[in-house]
Formats: C-alpha cells, structure tokens, sequence
C-alpha cells in the first residue's frame, strides 16, 4: 500500500472519529482548554506582580468625577479620603483593582448622560492599562432594578425584584437581566452588584423589602439564578447579595448592626438556600452581609468579618470558589473595630475583595503592611488575586477591557422596553376590592392624593390624560395635619379617594392620612407605591393595588389596571400577616 494512500486513509478515519465526538464532550474540551489557558495566564501575571500590585487588585473604591481626572472635583476627593484629587490619582498611586460607580458621585447623572459614562470607563481602563501590571479594571455598580439602580433613563429600566416575585415568572426575571447586563456592558460596566438573594420574611425590614423576591426561598433560588444568567450571558459578573441573607432583619446596616437570629434549620431551609443554589449554578461572585448571625458565628463580628461564616460555611460547607466581595466597608454594620484593622480582618475571614472602605489610604496600608509582616501570608494575597485575575480573563475584561462607541445604540431600544412594559404590567397585583370600585368608571370624579415621592400627582395626570376626571393634592412623605386636612376638604366633592402610600405600614402620618379620608365616607383605594404591607395600617380601606416600586413604569401600569386597560395579573410573592396569603391575587370580573 503506498505511503499517500495510508496518510488518505488515516485522514478519513481521524475525521470519522471526530464526527462521532458527542457536542457537549467538544464543547467539554474547549472549555476545558479555556480554563488551563486561563489559570496559566494567571500564575505567570501573579508570580509577575510586585507586593504593592497585588494589595491593590484587592480593593474597589469610589471616587468622585465624571472624567478620570475631575478637576471640579478635587478638593471633595481629598476631603472624603479617597487616597486622591481623581481616579488618575488613585488608580496610579494603590494599583487598586476596580471601581464602583454611584449617581451620588457623579459618576452617573439622571437621567444618564450614555457617552459620558461611557467615555469615563473607557478612560478608566487606558490609565489601569498604562500601570506596570497592565491588567484591567472592575467597573462596578449596582443595578438591581426598581429602588435600587444607578442606570435609568433613557436606559430598560425595570420596576424590581418583588415586581418580578409578583410575576413569577423566570423568562422575564431572565430576559431583563440579560437587557441590563447588555446595557451595563454597553457603558463599560463589567461587574454587577446583583441580584440580591435575601429571602425577605419580616415586614419591618428597612434595607431589604422589595429588593427580595420573595418571602418564599425556592421562588428567590428561581428568579436569581435566572437573573445571573442573565448577566453573566452578557459577559457582566453578577454578585449574589447579601450573604447568609438579609432578610430578616430590622435594622438597616447602613446605619447600625443587625442580628440574625435563627437557628440553624432556618438558615439551611431559608436564607441560605437561594445561595446554594446560586452556588451550583456557577455565580461569579458574592457579597457578604453585615449581619450578627449567632447560630453560625457566637463572637458577635458581622458576617464580613467573621472566618466561620465566610471561609467555614461559605467556601468549606457550600463549596464555594468564586469571589467573595464585602459589602461596603464604610457602611456602619462593618464599622465594629478600628479603621485600619475591617479590611484586615475582612481579609481574613475569607473575603477576596474589599469594597469601599472609608478611608483608601488607611485600607490599602494596613494590608500591604499586614502582608509584609507576614500577619497575612503571600499564599493567602496569591489566592484572592488569582481568584480576581481570573474572574477578569473568565468575563473577558483582560482581552477587551474597551468599549466601543455605538455600544450605546443598543441601550434603551423598543425591543428593551417593550420587555420591561410586559414584566411590569404581570406584576400589578389587586389583593382587595370591596364593592367592585375598581377598575374606575369614566365619569366618576377621582382625587388622587398621597406622598409625591409615591407618585401622587404624576398618577392624577396620567388617569386625565386616560379620560378619567381626576385632581390632585399631594402630600410629604410624612404628610402634615394641613396636608391632611386639605386631602380631607377636596374630598368631599369627589366620587373615589385614591391614596398613594410608600411604606406606609411604618409611617404614622400617612396612616393618619388615609385613616382621616376614609373616615370622610367615599370610598378609599390605596395603592401601595412600594412594600406590600401597608394594608396592615389599614385594613379597613375600600380596595388595594400593589406596585413594588415607585419608577414611572410602575405608575404607567398601575393606571393601566386603575383604567381597566389590563388585568391585574400578579401574585402576592409574601404573605401579608393575618390577611392575605403568599400567592394571594385578584383579577377584575
């Protein structure tokens, strides 16, 4: 047999046999290939790296500017101890390893100017590539949707996650993490701070509320893991928030030190649950919590500092070897020691990257110095950075650190919206109805009234330009007895009394509104503009509608079902204690 027919031969017979290889085992092995490129690009960029650079990938602060070199900004940066006049400062001087973008700071206008964010992240990124290391930055933010989301319009913005609860619904809890990890990545965003993953069960909690899903944990595993998903489809890291759960708390840890207090059969069947699953599912990284969780840790530390929570549960017991992010470390639930030893002991405990601290240069110092007295070992820096190296190559952030411009066209578009319309209007939901009184007829006069930050006055505009005979007196959030009383007057030439609450359950000057209008004898409809539990206030009123936000697209469905334009289609996704049952929900006759 010649030698052309051998080769001939044993060229079909290689190719009969890749034919044959199953997909998924091709598949299998090109990501199997991706994964050893990944790790042996970053063992050699780690044993590379000076001690200075390797503290730095560690952290992720703030700065104030829309440009990374602000002037207009300087003197606040020096002043809030952000370790420079602008990011160019902080970026060349800590070596730091991302970015965390705030509305607050400037970072991000509302509405939001697309090209000026855009143009900021990719600035951000030429000055991170000009450092000795050369490796790309994190640029982060929190979009959850609904009360919490940096990026609006002309953005998708979507009404939230309790909305999402309402809805059910794990295709749309899917396609619009998808759009906001499109548009996020559109703007140079590559890190999300979502989805939260706390299982809210206390009607009090003033952190969490309509940031859950749901009161019920299989729903919360269902809707977030479809939400990560989502993001990381689009190459965005999401951030499960805010471990070993928040949701039961009654005290915010922006302002003070909550304790959880289950017990361990809770914790496993509740709070923990969604971040198995997360877990499971490959989530690139996720947030501590600054909580107190006796049955998981006695010493009284939160969780962001705490080595049985962090490292004991979190990486031994579920097996987790992504990113663990704290929380803000200048957040007061962190604030437990002093300033230079949080991020030490965040570290320790387990956590990879340290969020915000209140001081950057305090932070930065007191880990390279711990690192060089060897209180942290070079293994344990090595770990977390080859951990933060690799989550950048795995989402592409080292091989396209850029963003082009007409990235921006895809963001806002008919096709985004027409999503976040469809998501909203399901989530509506009617738990009570006396009498029928809703939808509203044409011809009934109607005095829209309530909080302006519960959209009471864009709600009375919206039901005239939909043919209804509405008027308008808006209150504060805490509305006045003038406030009140003026409500009250209106009202007695009116035929329906609509009430605009925002959590109103714990606000005693609305309950005293809508309390003071029913009272007047005409029937009251409130429509709760945030958390579901105001009712309890006032289980007395006419009828109830529920939002789970006050963002103008809420308001926008919330009038199509007052019209009766569309059903009220959602679900209760908690319980309203001694009222109305999870999964509670009208729909009109």
């Amino acid at each position: 047999m010649g030698k052309r027919v051998v080769i001939f031969i044993l060229t079909l017979m290689l190719l009969f046999t890749l034919s044959n290889v199953p997909m998924s085992q091709a598949k299998k092995n090109s990501n199997g290939n991706e994964e050893r490129m990944a790790k042996k690009w970053v063992k050699e960029k780690v044993k590379n790296m000076s001690i200075e650079e390797k503290v730095g990938q560690l952290f992720i602060v703030h700065a104030y500017g829309k440009t990374p070199f602000d002037p207009d900004y300087d003197a606040i940066n020096i002043e809030k101890k952000r370790g420079g006049a602008n990011f160019k400062e902080i970026i060349e001087k800590y070596h730091i390893g991302g970015v965390i973008y705030f509305n607050w700071s400037q970072n991000i206008g509302t509405p939001v100017e697309l090209s000026q964010v855009q143009s900021l992240s990719n600035g951000l990124q030429e000055i991170a590539l000009k450092q000795g290391s050369k490796i790309p930055l994190f640029i982060s933010t929190d979009q959850e949707g609904g009360v919490v989301a940096r990026i609006t319009e002309p953005a998708t913005v979507f009404p939230g996650n309790m909305a999402l609860g309402a809805t059910r619904s794990a295709d749309l809890a899917g396609k619009s993490a998808e759009i906001m990890g499109l548009e996020l990545k559109s703007l140079g965003i590559n890190m999300d701070f979502a989805p939260d993953l706390d299982v809210n069960v206390n009607p009090e909690n003033p952190v969490i509320g309509v940031r859950s899903y749901s009161e019920n944990p299989e729903l919360v595993a269902l809707l977030g893991i479809s939400q990560v998903n989502g993001l990381q489809s689009q190459n965005v890291i999401a951030t499960g928030k805010h471990f070993p759960g928040h949701g039961d708390t009654n005290v915010d840890s922006h302002y003070g030190l909550p304790i959880v207090n289950h017990n361990l059969q809770t914790l496993n069947n509740v709070d923990l649950k969604p971040f198995k699953k997360a877990v499971q599912n490959g989530i690139d990284a996720i947030m501590t919590a600054h909580i107190v969780v006796p049955a998981l840790d006695n010493s009284g530390l939160p969780a962001t500092l705490s080595k049985p929570i962090m490292t004991g549960v979190l990486r031994k017991q579920l097996g987790y070897d992504g990113l663990i992010i704290t929380d803000s470390l200048d957040m007061s639930g962190a604030n437990v020691l002093p300033m230079d030893e949080i991020p030490i002991k965040a570290f320790q405990a387990g956590a990879d990257i340290l969020l915000n601290p209140p001081d950057v240069e305090v932070a930065y110092n007191a880990v390279l110095k711990a690192v060089k007295s060897k209180e942290i070992s070079k293994q344990r820096l090595d770990q977390s950075v080859s951990r933060i190296l690799l989550a950048k190559y795995k989402r592409g952030i080292i091989q396209q650190p850029f963003v082009k411009k007409e990235a921006i066209g895809s963001i806002g578009v008919s096709e985004n919206l027409k999503v976040a319309d469809k998501l909203t209007e399901t989530s509506i939901t009617l738990i009570k109805n006396d009498h029928q009184i809703l939808p509203l007829h044409k011809g009934k006069k109607i005095l829209v009234t309530g909080p302006t930050v519960a959209n009471s006055e864009r709600l009375a505009t919206l039901l005239l330009e939909k043919g209804r005979n509405s008027i308008d007196s808006s209150t504060s959030t805490s509305p006045s007895s003038d406030q009140i009383q003026t409500a009250v007057t209106k009202a007695q030439n009116v035929d329906v009394i609509i009430v605009t609450t925002y959590n109103a359950n714990t606000n005693s000057a609305q309950q005293s509104l809508v309390k003071a209008l029913k009272q007047t004898g005409k029937p009251v409809v409130v429509a709760s503009m945030r958390n579901p539990y105001d009712i309890m206030a006032f289980p007395e009123v006419d009828a109830n509608i529920l939002t789970y936000g006050n963002r103008d697209i809420s308001t926008l469905a919330l009038t199509k079902v007052l019209t009766g334009e569309i059903q009220p289609n959602g679900k209760l996704p908690v319980t309203i204690p001694k009222l109305y049952d999870f999964g509670f929900g009208l729909q009109y006759k």
